[in-house]
């Protein structure tokens, strides 16, 4: 009996050692697991299956395969000219080299600042939809808010416009989601995203879609991090109010935008979105130069990454970033320390208290090599921002869903939007600066009590999950 048990545990730890060497290229992530499979064969095991093994990106390779691709809009597509030449050319380079999308002219980004601009901008795009609607969020809430974008949707459902919805299977609620509930009840197609109540059925539970994107009749896009609830407005209670900003995208980078949201819907479901009532041809609208920029654990792993770290080796005078949750890893701590290193001014503005206080006692734990590199550090009062943004030498902007933490790099499917105009750039980088109120220092965190200290580093540990 004794000797069968030890036959399976070692079958079991050497079958599962196996396959962590030979998928697992973060090298801590390897040890780990394969001393969780070591100490506890079975439930180790379990562990992994459920939360170590991407399963998505096998997926993802065969639906490449698969899918035909969209045809591209190369008329539309930027060389670079004399105004283009110069810090950020070899970023444009790379950028368009691990995306496969071409930096596109004749755009027009437009800023949203809370749901107060935000909302009323989305809602109109709905209403006057005539041939389609694509519509995805990390969170829709079923309060005031999000009443309202259901009775938009379903209006324009029963007026004939072609709309599909497609809602994370966490973010916007695991067991119950009221809003997809009241859509598919009035016959709107309404998706979860890696869903399922069962957890054997969903061995996906920390992989999420965190993107949000809104395309009304494949010519007028929004992006950005703003989800759908009444916290996002003034009038909520300022104890409970999230600030954030939205953006309103036209010309032919909206395409972009459209094909990320038909692969998502095709990875759930499988329907292809195809032809001209959701991919119609587009026209110029503005001067911005912008490319969209997908990541997560499928084919798109760590592209955004990649992005903010060449950007911040480009960086000759400035780097700022704003996001709610700091947890960026070791490879982004270290290109902001070289930056500050060699005379770069780099600034990072995060909450003083955001609404996972997780996250901020990890962060605390986690923040001293900047300080040493003299990056400054600065916390924004309420109302808790939520606004993913970053800005390099007030020319270059990156800005949509995704959050400067692990999280967010490595597991969520996020979407941004880089923008290569210098006047976008300024307002971003100014909208930053305005949010800086007091100074993180070394003598906050060394003030700190022990056992906060133990917390916060007992917290840090958990950050690839939180």
């Amino acid at each position: 009996m004794l000797d069968g048990f030890l036959v399976s545990h070692c079958a079991v730890v050497m079958v599962a050692a196996g396959h962590i060497l030979l998928t697992k290229r973060d090298t801590s992530a390897a040890i780990g697991w394969i001393g969780t499979v070591c100490v506890m064969p079975f439930v180790g095991v379990c562990l992994y299956l459920f939360f170590g093994i991407n399963r998505v990106h096998r997926l993802a390779r065969k639906l490449v395969k698969a899918r035909n691709p969209q045809e591209g809009d190369s008329d539309s597509a930027v060389r670079w000219s004399r105004s283009g030449e110069g810090t950020f050319k070899p970023l444009s380079r790379m950028v368009g080299r691990i995306t496969g999308r071409p930096l596109l002219g004749g755009n027009r980004l437009d800023i949203l600042i809370d749901g107060d601009n935000a909302y009323p901008a989305m809602l109109e795009a709905i209403r006057q939809a005539e041939r389609s609607i694509m519509l995805s969020s990390y969170i829709f809430r079923h309060d005031q808010t999000g009443k309202i974008f259901v009775a938009a949707l379903t209006d324009a459902h029963r007026r004939g416009v072609a709309v599909r919805v497609l809602l994370d299977g966490i973010g916007a609620g695991y067991f119950m989601c009221r809003a997809a509930k009241a859509l598919n009840e009035a016959g709107v197609p309404c998706r979860r995203f890696l869903h399922s109540v069962l957890p054997w059925r969903m061995p996906f539970i920390n992989l999420r879609n965190h993107r949000k994107i809104l395309v009304a009749d494949g010519m007028t896009g929004f992006i950005g991090g703003l989800n759908i609830g009444d916290e996002n407005c003034a009038a909520t209670d300022i104890a409970n109010r999230v600030g954030d900003m939205h953006f309103r995208v036209r010309g032919p980078v909206v395409r972009q935008l459209a094909e990320a949201f038909a692969w998502d819907w095709s990875f759930t479901c499988g329907e292809e979105l195809a032809g001209r009532t959701w991919f119609p041809p587009l026209a110029e609208e503005g001067t911005d130069l912008l490319r969209v920029v997908t990541a997560g654990p499928d084919t798109d792993l760590e592209k955004i990454e990649y992005t903010v770290l060449q950007a911040i080796t480009l960086a000759r005078r400035s780097v700022r970033l704003m996001t709610p949750y700091f947890l960026p890893g070791t490879r982004i701590q270290a290109e902001l320390a070289l930056a500050a290193l060699r005379g770069v001014q780099v600034e990072v503005v995060i909450p003083g208290r955001s609404n996972h206080r997780v996250i901020d006692w990890a962060c605390r734990a986690d923040i001293h090599p900047l300080l040493d590199a003299g990056c400054r550090v600065w916390l924004s009062g309420p109302p808790f921002n939520h606004a993913k943004l970053m800005v390099v030498d007030r020319e270059w902007a990156f800005v949509g869903s995704s959050n400067f933490d692990t999280r967010s790099l490595r597991l969520n499917f996020e979407i941004n939007v880089e923008s290569y105009r210098t006047g976008f750039a300024e307002q971003i980088d100014d909208f930053i600066s305005s949010h800086r109120r007091g100074r993180l220092t070394h003598h906050d965190l060394d003030e700190r009590t022990l056992p906060v200290k133990l917390r916060d580093a007992a917290m840090r540990l958990l950050s690839p999950y939180l």
